[in-house]
């Protein structure tokens, strides 16, 4: 056998070792992803007739905001959606959970701002000003404003793993889908990201990690109007 043929064989074993270990890693993958749809899925609902009772709010995760600092597409869709379920009597508390990290980057406030301005008083309307993630906006509203059950107002590519997280952390929660008004490019986009961003969710849901910031205890019972800045 000729030198060149023996250098083959190994190369050969390696490209099929990194073979295997690439499909085994995409196969993890797909598995974790259907198992938060699986867990999420039965909790995700048409309308507010599929909610057992009155909830203790709705959140409304961020989602960014336009550059004049009014909130973007993606979080007008949320917010227009749970504004309507307030109306409809899903629950008379709305909790804006979002990005308040820099002082001139305040996303909990045009959130805020938006649902007055549709006509929701202000002392229904509660700011978490730390909800840099998902996660943290369900581990927060949990501990911090002593939420016990919620409807979810996101899009449909995000309420699997919003559901599945407050779930895992001990929520009645509920997802009602609100609209999409952004181009096929981006929801590919924001899909992929999901597709990773569940993986993680399970690990999060496992290990439980604080949040970034804790603080007192703001009942979501109380008045919004203690979370204004």
């Amino acid at each position: 056998m000729s030198k060149s043929k023996k250098k083959k064989k190994p190369i050969k074993k390696i490209l099929l070792i990194v073979l295997l270990v690439l499909v085994g890693f995409i196969l993890i993958c797909v598995g974790f992803n259907v198992y938060v749809s699986i867990k999420a899925n039965k909790y995700i609902v048409a309308d507010k007739s599929e909610i057992p009772d009155k909830v203790d709010c709705i959140i409304v995760p961020g989602a960014g905001l336009a550059p004049d600092g009014t909130p973007g597409a993606v979080l007008k869709d949320r917010l227009d959606n749970a504004i309507k379920l307030y109306n409809e009597g899903v629950s008379d508390r709305l909790l804006m959970s979002g990005d308040h990290g820099e002082e001139y980057h305040n996303e909990v406030r045009a959130m805020k701002d938006y649902a007055i301005e549709a006509g929701v008083p202000s002392e229904n309307i509660f700011m978490d000003h730390a909800g840099f993630t998902t996660y943290e906006t369900m581990i927060r509203a949990r501990d911090v404003f002593q939420v016990k059950s919620c409807v979810i107002s996101t899009q449909k590519y995000h309420l699997i793993r919003a559901v599945y997280t407050a779930r895992g952390l001990g929520l009645k929660a509920w997802g009602i889908h609100s609209g999409f008004h952004i181009s096929s490019a981006k929801y590919l986009v924001l899909e992929a990201r999901e597709f990773l961003a569940r993986i993680k969710a399970v690990f999060s849901i496992t290990v439980e990690p604080p949040p970034t910031y804790t603080g007192d205890e703001i009942p979501i019972s109380g008045n919004g109007d203690v979370t204004n800045d």
